[in-house]
């Protein structure tokens, strides 16, 4: 493997308008090819939009969804891919043939659709099917995998892609300043948004406090330290129909390390450069080896309803 320049992007997408949502992701897959990147990835749903679907009917989500990998948004990523020299990561809503509906992420380059992902845990519309396995596949000579959003936050995903080769996960996200359990957790007052730029101090506070960043940091450093991978995090920014998301998209080496991080309080990329030396001097790269699956597998495999709530929780 050799070196690899990643861009991890954030933007603030408008809801059902892909054609506004296509052209911003032109946009910054353009600078970040600029810059010297061979990926760049954007957040879940990020050609369609996301919460405004949560009371959307079957007929609705069937409107909304495409075909992959037929579809005119499919289409447009790979065109934008080719124009730019990169590969592109975006997430949108699927249909296939039978009618059923699926929480969509795509890697595509100059010569078509790379790999596509099923989300395991879709809850924004009781609509959508569950995806039903893991996804690894080769960039520049990197494996890689897809994990989206909710995904994540059940650790035996993360470790399942690991174990099947993955060594770079992307992980797209629209995700923090929603009520949940957590202590802290909640909105983040839309007005804040309107007036970042009078006013960033207030905003930059909520959205790196408990609701936002705080969390993010309880939980997102650990899975790519414990599982030896390189984890990309890209995540919405702005207003996400009546939601108010923090963006902080950003680049986790195998120690857990921030090594790229959006900043700003707009659409915004960073790049990392990812080396393959890391992967085996991270701690995570020994635990693997010193595995048990003697003393655990019939625990972690036993039988489970896996319980599905049309809900939004962290």
């Amino acid at each position: 493997m050799e070196t690899l320049k990643i861009a991890t992007a954030q933007f603030e997408h408008k809801n059902g308008n892909k054609g506004y949502n296509l052209q911003i992701i032109d946009q910054l897959a353009a600078k970040a090819a600029s810059e010297g990147a061979n990926v760049v990835a954007f957040h879940e749903c990020s050609v369609t939009g996301y919460a405004f679907a949560r009371q959307f009917t079957y007929e609705q989500m069937l409107e909304l969804a495409e075909f992959i990998p037929d579809g005119p948004s499919i289409n447009k990523l790979i065109e934008i891919a080719t124009r730019h020299d990169i590969v592109v990561l975006a997430g949108l809503f699927e249909k296939d043939a039978e009618g059923k509906l699926y929480k969509a992420y795509v890697c595509v380059d100059k010569n078509g659709v790379v790999a596509k992902f099923r989300k395991l845990h879709p809850f924004i519309n009781k609509h959508i099917t569950v995806g039903d396995k893991y996804v690894v596949f080769d960039l520049y000579g990197w494996k890689c995998g897809i994990l989206i959003c909710y995904d994540n936050n059940i650790t035996e995903n993360v470790r399942a892609t690991k174990l099947l080769g993955a060594d770079i996960i992307f992980m797209p996200h629209v995700t923090m300043c929603t009520p949940s359990t957590r202590p802290g957790a909640g909105f983040v007052d839309p007005k804040l948004w309107e007036n970042r730029e009078a006013d960033p101090t207030s905003l930059r506070q909520e959205f790196d406090g408990p609701k936002g960043r705080e969390w993010l940091m309880k939980w997102l450093p650990s899975r790519a330290y414990d599982n030896a991978v390189y984890a990309i995090f890209s995540n919405a920014i702005g207003m996400d129909d009546d939601q108010l998301k923090n963006g902080c998209s950003m680049i986790l080496d195998p120690y857990g390390d921030i090594i790229a991080e959006c900043r700003r309080l707009d659409n915004d990329f960073v790049i990392a450069t990812i080396t393959p030396d890391k992967l085996q001097k991270a701690g995570g790269y020994r635990y693997l080896k010193a595995r048990r699956p003697d003393l655990y597998k019939d625990i972690i495999g036993q039988p489970h309803v896996a319980e599905q709530k049309v809900v939004w929780l962290n």
